[in-house]
């Protein structure tokens, strides 16, 4: 049976999303942190790790997204979960005054959590706060959480679809030792950072037009090395091992003072 790490407590939406991806046929194995889920990874504790990487209302996930860079594990899969929030918790819904989640489900529901006055405290798991909800036994404290983890721990749904728009979605990667073979639907990711010049940045990304690559997202995030300096995480379709697409990363690479070609993979359809 294939083993896949995931980040947080049973019931996670990152379990929910390695779930769905493998078709359920899979162990799933918690683990507290991003650096821990990849490590395990690359330890061959576990074939694949599972990585939010960006959500539809809150953005790019940045700690992710620093991991990608350093990770010597290949993007091999990426799968558009739906995430449905719902609050959870002893009380009613006037008596909850505090509400427990991760920091990017709180944002995901701000409108709802500003308009009933709820005092906010970030967790490191939208599952694990469900299990902090369960130990405080208060009913003024709630969580925001999946359905399927109030299950898990046996704890009420006050309300559901409490999301500041219901049409909320997080791409996660799935990463591996593995590479994925062409299928013809594909996507590249890749790392690089730049000189500090005139059209540097231009330049790259010229490259796209030229050789009628669709570039499907770029992000730029702080090197942590020197200040004001970037790496820029850049995703495309087609396979880095089609000569039109490998033609066109040696070209980048010249124009670049490092790159990083993280994997290419089938492209997930949003469903």
């Amino acid at each position: 049976m294939t083993h896949v790490s995931f980040q947080g407590e049973r019931g996670a939406y990152s379990e929910a999303a390695a779930k769905s991806f493998f078709n359920e046929d899979v162990k799933t194995i918690p683990f507290s942190t991003f650096t821990e889920i990849l490590e395990n990874t690359s330890k061959d504790i576990t074939e694949y790790a599972v990585l939010p990487v960006e959500n539809s209302l809150e953005g790019s996930v940045g700690e992710s997204y620093d991991l990608l860079y350093s990770t010597d594990l290949n993007a091999t899969g990426e799968i558009y979960h739906r995430i449905e929030h719902c609050l959870i918790g002893l009380g009613k819904m006037e008596e909850v005054d505090t509400v427990y989640s991760h920091p990017q489900a709180l944002g995901q529901c701000r409108k709802f959590i500003q308009e009933n006055n709820m005092k906010t405290i970030p967790t490191y798991d939208t599952a694990g706060s469900v299990k902090i909800i369960q130990e405080l036994n208060e009913k003024k404290c709630a969580c925001i959480a999946s359905k399927t983890a109030a299950v898990i721990y046996n704890m009420p749904i006050i309300t559901e679809n409490i999301a500041d728009n219901l049409n909320n979605y997080t791409r996660f990667l799935i990463l591996s030792k593995k590479e994925s073979a062409e299928t013809g639907k594909d996507k590249t990711s890749i790392i690089f950072s730049i000189k500090h010049e005139p059209g540097s940045l231009y330049r790259i990304i010229e490259n796209f037009n030229k050789n009628n690559v669709n570039l499907t997202k770029i992000e730029s995030r702080p090197t942590k090395a020197n200040v004001w300096e970037y790496n820029f995480h850049v995703d495309f379709e087609g396979h880095q091992k089609d000569i039109k697409v490998l033609e066109m990363l040696n070209k980048i690479k010249e124009e670049t003072l490092f790159m990083k070609i993280l994997g290419s993979y089938p492209s997930a359809i949003l469903s």
